[in-house]
């Protein structure tokens, strides 16, 4: 939808203002993964609800050039290291002479700049906080330097979205009140026209998508699928997406090779096409560690109306109604891992229906437009109190 194109029919239900308003989205911007695919549907949705999008990035890359969202402006404010404050100043003028409302951050490293822009450009700050930052890396300094950053930066926040119920306690836990956490839940496109879910004739396809890292816990997954070949069954893994570094990639594919399934193993590499993959697949498989606040790969797999098995951990339970839209299983656990997998193989009318009641999960609490519609309430509520 352009900006100019919001038709007869929305107004009958949603309330425009006069003008659009605008927001400038601060991001990093070096990847194209579930946090940027947020960043890419608010940019398209939100002119629904009367707000227009631009980005400006610290670290462009794979955002600009994969991004959808084509009617949003992107500006290139580069920021040399985790601490350099140098885009501060061009950020300000940015939100003065673009005439942006406020400044929406999803980053620690926007978090810090954006305090400062927007206390210079008088410009209301929100931050979007897509998981646990005391635990986003291998790295514990790093996480706690992070945790520092996001605490100074969010004392000036007006609002705190989190993307779960799960991420807002951690939120709470921190000592942010409801005052400032709105959770706003992650959403994708519905899908307009789902197939039931058919039990697969010959071997079973399973999937994984991510921005392949340490916490995604593929791994996990390798050895599951090791241990179902194991026990005979006709299983192999379609896995979707680039990895994080060349070495934590050859670091994966050896243990594939050591674990003796890597020819059962299908590596795509990176592709903006996540629903024609998911088309390939029979079950979808999310093993992750941790830092995970709402993966969106979770819910588009839930729109695509496939079986899941996924780790029990942050807001992943929350999506699969804890266990009755999807299998959980422990984080860390194989075994666990391969088990679930292969109960639903073993029994097809219940993959089937935890299936279905993931696709009519997604469309009732998961969709692009609800998550732009809430925010759309939060920047408004925002402005409101700016204007007091």
């Amino acid at each position: 939808m352009t900006r100019a194109s919001v038709t007869s029919a929305h107004r009958g239900w949603e309330l425009l203002p006069p003008q659009p308003r605008r927001a400038l989205h601060l991001i990093n911007g070096e990847h194209y993964a579930g946090a940027e695919r947020v960043q890419d549907l608010l940019a398209q949705q939100l002119p629904r609800f009367g707000w227009d999008v631009d980005f400006a990035c610290l670290k462009p890359g794979a955002f600009e050039r994969e991004r959808s969202a084509r009617d949003s402006r992107v500006v290139v404010v580069p920021m040399r290291s985790r601490l350099d404050l140098g885009p501060v100043r061009r950020v300000a003028e940015l939100l003065e002479r673009g005439g942006y409302d406020l400044l929406h951050t999803h980053t620690v490293r926007s978090l810090l700049v954006g305090r400062f822009a927007a206390r210079r450009a008088r410009r209301p700050l929100l931050h979007h906080v897509h998981s646990r930052t005391d635990q986003d890396t291998e790295n514990a300094l790093r996480n706690r330097v992070n945790s520092a950053i996001q605490r100074f930066g969010a004392a000036r926040a007006a609002r705190l979205v989190a993307v779960s119920h799960g991420t807002a306690h951690y939120l709470r836990g921190l000592g942010y009140d409801d005052e400032v956490v709105r959770v706003v839940p992650n959403g994708v496109p519905v899908n307009p026209a789902p197939r039931p879910w058919i039990e697969p004739d010959g071997t079973w396809t399973l999937g994984m998508v991510a921005l392949f890292r340490p916490r995604k816990g593929v791994e996990v997954l390798i050895d599951a699928l090791a241990q179902l070949r194991a026990q005979g069954r006709d299983v192999s893994l379609r896995a979707v997406g680039g990895f994080e570094s060349p070495a934590y990639r050859e670091q994966v594919l050896a243990h594939a090779q050591a674990r003796g399934v890597a020819e059962l193993i299908h590596w795509t590499g990176f592709t903006r096409e996540v629903a024609a993959e998911l088309g390939r697949i029979d079950l979808f498989a999310l093993p992750s560690l941790y830092g995970e606040g709402l993966p969106m790969v979770l819910i588009e797999a839930l729109a695509r109306g496939l079986p899941v098995v996924a780790t029990a951990n942050e807001g992943i339970p929350e999506v699969l109604a804890d266990g009755r839209a999807g299998a959980l299983v422990p984080a860390g656990n194989a075994t666990a891992m391969a088990a679930a997998i292969a109960a639903l193989m073993d029994d097809p009318e219940r993959a089937a229906t935890l299936a279905a009641r993931g696709l009519q999960r997604q469309r009732e609490r998961y969709s692009d437009v609800a998550m732009a519609r809430q925010v759309a309430a939060v920047y408004e509520e925002v402005l409101q109190e700016a204007q007091r």
